[in-house]
């Protein structure tokens, strides 16, 4: 019974482990933005645009969403380490600003109606921004600047917050002779109980000697 507990030990080992790379995700600038729901309600997001390799890229401010010119466009964009992201106002929508959610570094004043580039900023350091109109949050005007390739993803259960966020690293792989040794164990566990019950039913002299 000792070996039947052996085996059932290092079945469950292995199968924790198989389980921990099967169900670990990418760490951060390999799979999806993990927003921690900042986007959730934003009527024009659909996906983060990719801006990699370009030195700046451009966000408008008063796009048509959530029910009128209450968004930014896009609302969600992927850009390098130490790229320029520039806002450009539309006209639309009435007086708009950026200004980071918490602790970031977005902050372009106050409210302002006009047109053309009115702020921009340069992104030092890997993470997800997200970032807000004053005025117009409780409409849902809100977007998110995911910059680098060291972030917080979906797959990896990181949670989107202010700036700086760090991506979690992958499950380690596990090696083939391990998942084998499962196996076999689970093989040797099954045997070993079945034959246990064997002999206690059908074998055996338990006649206390005389």
């Amino acid at each position: 019974m000792r070996t039947a507990a052996g085996a059932a030990t290092a079945a469950g080992a292995a199968g924790t482990v198989a389980a921990q790379e099967e169900e670990g995700g990418d760490g951060g600038g390999g799979g999806t933005p993990d927003y921690g729901g900042w986007l959730g309600s934003v009527s024009n997001f659909d996906e983060t645009v990719d801006a990699t390799g370009q030195d700046s890229t451009t966000v408008e401010v008063g796009t048509q969403a959530n029910g009128g010119a209450f968004g930014f466009g896009p609302a969600a964009v992927h850009v390098d380490n130490g790229a320029t992201v520039q806002f450009e106002w539309t006209g639309e929508g009435g007086r708009h600003n950026v200004v980071s959610d918490g602790d970031g570094p977005l902050d372009s004043g106050d409210a302002v109606e006009t047109t053309g580039v009115e702020y921009e900023h340069t992104f030092e350091e890997d993470g997800i921004y997200p970032y807000y109109c004053v005025p117009h949050k409780s409409l849902n005007m809100k977007g998110a600047i995911v910059v680098g390739s060291d972030y917080p993803t979906a797959d990896s259960g990181g949670g989107g917050g202010g700036g700086g966020g760090g991506g979690s690293s992958a499950a380690p792989a596990v090696p083939e002779s391990i998942k084998s040794l499962g196996v076999a164990a689970s093989v040797v566990m099954t045997a070993t109980l079945g034959l246990a019950y064997v002999f206690m039913k059908y074998g055996g002299d338990y006649d206390t000697p005389e």
